[in-house]
Formats: structure tokens, C-alpha cells, sequence
């Protein structure tokens, strides 16, 4: 089957969860976010579809459906990919593409389309592996692994002959580190109790139960009112106790001036980082807000592609690399990412949460410790307990731990029920919402 088995089709499916309804994920730049994926299966002639998907936070997802069916053709009839070369043509074409290359380049919608169905492919080819994707990274030589990424834009940082010597550094403690995954899982913090949206009992309960679950760090959403901020960080570090490090997210709110002022004051409550201080795209925005006050940044996110991450790295500007599984062109630019932050030496924390971002990332994280930077220390995965109801292998956390992945793939797949359900716009639960005409999506869903 391996030598035979081609793709036939690309699906894409808008999928959306009316999460703003609870303030579910409200933060000082996204106040009501309806949780939504463009949804992509990769179907082929005899072997298991791969899944994959692009997170937004609702209006706009049909855009992003339509930008991922716009690479189709670059998919039907070819081999279903199996081996790091399938894996690396497909990346390389779906990126190279120069008339929607040109869209970008190399960011924005176009980069998430095609990060989109990369990592469905990855899916596709760990289930014909039957291996989870983490694992089925592991298993590649550093040569392997080394083709996998495009260099152009990066050789000033990072050659290949640097990426292939780290990854052989690496090497001889895979197996000891995979069984050491396997056996006690992955730090996590969460995200849960800090919404911008949640008051204060919430906000407090949350803390709490977050810590006697056995997260060792959480995080809160500031930047709307500085008032409010010092109240609400006072009031997790008092639920929470000293020895609990709680990291602040601004999501882009602050001009430079303003996230060092701001920062300034919520110093006295100890925040571990604050995260997206200012413009993602402000490379120096984000080293004068490192050098202008006394907590640590990091940002990641929203960064469009590794050439960011690299100038992040090179100016100093980031004390923790926060990687996103479905912002970037799937796991191949994210491996880039990786191997920059070995060179530089800073931790990669990744982004989750949203719809399957914790799914996902988890995997990327674990093939780093495995593989690249051989170690946890100072490294967390984000959680945020939303949604994973809906995937047929959700996360598993135990005592404040990501439990390695098992099944094969990516752990993308979604329930059936979930998708027919959440289908925008004509879902029973969009159909529903036709009774509520104030909100801004009630003219799309009656359509």
C-alpha cells in the first residue's frame, strides 16, 4: 500500500463554537472570541485519511477555508507521503507556490492554509507509521530532520551544518529521554483561571483548583485597565501562595512606552513573563521592553514565520520562544524554529488552547525535548481546559503534566458528531443562534 497509495482529496470544513457566549478565551485585544478551525482531511486511495487544521477566533474562518481549497491542486494524484522527502517536496511546494506566495509572502493567511494541510500530512503519514507524530519526529536520523527545513532567510543564524551537529548532540539520549516522556509526561501551565472576562470569585476559584490539580504555574490576560491588573494579579498571588509562578499575556495591547510602564507596576506581584507585550512584528519593540523592566518576555503566537523568530533571537529581544502549531507552515517550519532556539539557547514554551492547538503542540514539544534541546528545565506547555471534548484523542493531564501521546498521528482528528454539530453556518448550534439577532454574526448565519 505504501508504494501505491495517492491523495485524492482535500476537504475543508468550517467549524465554529460559540465560546464567546462565557467569555471563554476574552482577552484585552480579543473580547469575545468564538473558537473556530478550518478543519482539513486529506483523503487518499486505501490508507487512513490525515487531519489537520488552522485555529481562528470566528468571523474570518471562511476565509481561511478558502485559502486552504486553494492549494488543492497541489494535492490530488500526488504519492500520499510517507518518508521525510514526501514531507519535505510537500512543504516546499505548497510554500512556493509564487502566485499565492505573493499573498504573503510567506505569512498571513496563505502560511496557516498551508500550514494547515502540511500538518494534516504529518497526520497522514505518523497513522501509515502507526506512531504519534512526537515519536514519528524521533525516529528520523539528524539528516533526515535537517531536510526537512528551508534554510533560505536563515544561514546568516543558523546553517544546516549547525542544525545537523545539534541534532546529533542530541542523539544518543533519544531513547532514555523517550522512555523518561513516556513514564512522567510534560510540564504544563494553564491558562483557565485568567480570563479578561472572568471576575474575581471565578478568577480565584480557578487559581486554586488550578493549583491542587498540581500546575506549578498559571497565567493571566492584563492590559485593559492597570487597576484592574494589579487587583487581579494580588489576588492570584494570594490563592496561589509564592512558590506558584504566575505569567501575564497583554496579546499585543501596549505601544513599547506604555508595556514597560505597565510592566513596571505589576512587578511587585512577581509575574514569571509577559507575553506578546506589544506588536508581534516589532522585533526591537520587543528588546526595549526586555531591557526597560524588570520581568521577562516572551512572545510567539502570532509570529508569521521562522525569519521573525530568528531576528528575535539574533537582537535578543525573548526570553522564551512561544511556538504555535498552526501559525507557522506546519511541523517543517516549526522544526526550524526548534533548532533556532537550541542555537540561541532559549526555551521554547509553546502557545495552546483555542480549538486543538493544545493537541497539537503537545507533540512538537515533546519531539523537542526528545531530540533537539534534550530538556524540560524552564519549559512549560500552555493548557486551557476548552474543547478537547471534541477530538477522539483529546490531551490527557495528570498532576500538571502533559501525558505523551499514544495513538498514531497527530491527534488532530475530530468527533463526527463535533463536526456536523459546530458546522458554520448551518449547524444545529448556528441554527440556534438565529433567535439572538444582536450579535454581529446573526445576518452570516441567516444567510
Amino acid at each position: 500500500m505504501a508504494g501505491s497509495d495517492t491523495l485524492t482529496a482535500l476537504e475543508c470544513h468550517d467549524i465554529r463554537f460559540p465560546t464567546s457566549d462565557r467569555l471563554d478565551g476574552s482577552d484585552a485585544m480579543n473580547p469575545d472570541p468564538d473558537y473556530s478551525a478550518a478543519y482539513v482531511v486529506l483523503h487518499t486511495t486505501s490508507g487512513p485519511p490525515g487531519h489537520g487544521l488552522c485555529f481562528t477566533i470566528g468571523r474570518g474562518n471562511e476565509v481561511m477555508a478558502a485559502a486552504i481549497r486553494s492549494l488543492a491542486p497541489h494535492l490530488a494524484g500526488r504519492p500520499a507521503p510517507a518518508t521525510a522527502a514526501d514531507l519535505a517536496a510537500l512543504h516546499h511546494d505548497l510554500t512556493h507556490d509564487s502566485q499565492l506566495r505573493w499573498l504573503g509572502p510567506e505569512k498571513g493567511v496563505m502560511q496557516m492554509a498551508a500550514g494547515a494541510v502540511v500538518n494534516a500530512a504529518w497526520d497522514l503519514a505518523a497513522r501509515r507509521a502507526g506512531l504519534p507524530v512526537w515519536e514519528f519526529l524521533a525516529t528520523l536520523t539528524p539528516e533526515e530532520l535537517v531536510s526537512l527545513v528551508d534554510f533560505r532567510y536563515l544561514s546568516d543564524a543558523l546553517t544546516p551544518g549547525e542544525a545537523l551537529a545539534l541534532l546529533r548532540a542530541a542523539a544518543p539520549g533519544r531513547a532514555e529521554r523517550t522512555a523518561r516522556l513516556k513514564a512522567e509526561g510534560y510540564p504544563a501551565y494553564t491558562t483557565s483561571p485568567g480570563w479578561l472576562g472572568y471576575d474575581d470569585h471565578t478568577l480565584v476559584r480557578l487559581a486554586r483548583e488550578a493549583v491542587a490539580a498540581g500546575f506549578g504555574q498559571i497565567k493571566l490576560k492584563v492590559g485593559a485597565n492597570l487597576d484592574d491588573d494589579r487587583r487581579r494579579l494580588r489576588l492570584a498571588r494570594e490563592a496561589v501562595g509564592p512558590g506558584v509562578r504566575i505569567a501575564v499575556d497583554a496579546n499585543q495591547r501596549w505601544d513599547v512606552a506604555e508595556a514597560v510602564r505597565w510592566m513596571t507596576a505589576l512587578a511587585p506581584y512577581a509575574p514569571y513573563w509577559i507575553e506578546e507585550p506589544t506588536s508581534p512584528d516589532d522585533v526591537l519593540g520587543h528588546a526595549a521592553v526586555r531591557a526597560g523592566q524588570p520581568v521577562k518576555v516572551a512572545t510567539g503566537e502570532h509570529i508569521a514565520n521562522r525569519v521573525v523568530f530568528k531576528q528575535l533571537l539574533q537582537a535578543g529581544a525573548v526570553d522564551f520562544v512561544q511556538i504555535d502549531a498552526a501559525r507557522v507552515a506546519g511541523v517543517n517550519e516549526n522544526l526550524a524554529i526548534l533548532l533556532l532556539a537550541a542555537k540561541y539557547g532559549v526555551p521554547v514554551c509553546p502557545h495552546a488552547g483555542g480549538v486543538g492547538l493544545c493537541e497539537l503542540v503537545q507533540h512538537l514539544a515533546m519531539f523537542d525535548y526528545v531530540a533537539v534541546s534534550g530538556t524540560h528545565e524552564d519549559r512549560v506547555i500552555e493548557y486551557v481546559d476548552h474543547l478537547h471534548d471534541h477530538f477522539t484523542d483529546p490531551v490527557v493531564i495528570e498532576r500538571g503534566r502533559y501525558r505523551a501521546p499514544a495513538a498514531p498521528g497527530f491527534s488532530a482528528r475530530m468527533n463526527p458528531a463535533s463536526l456536523t454539530a459546530h458546522r458554520f453556518p448551518g449547524g444545529p448550534v448556528w441554527r440556534a443562534r438565529r433567535t439572538q439577532p444582536d450579535r454581529p454574526d446573526a445576518q452570516e448565519v441567516t444567510a
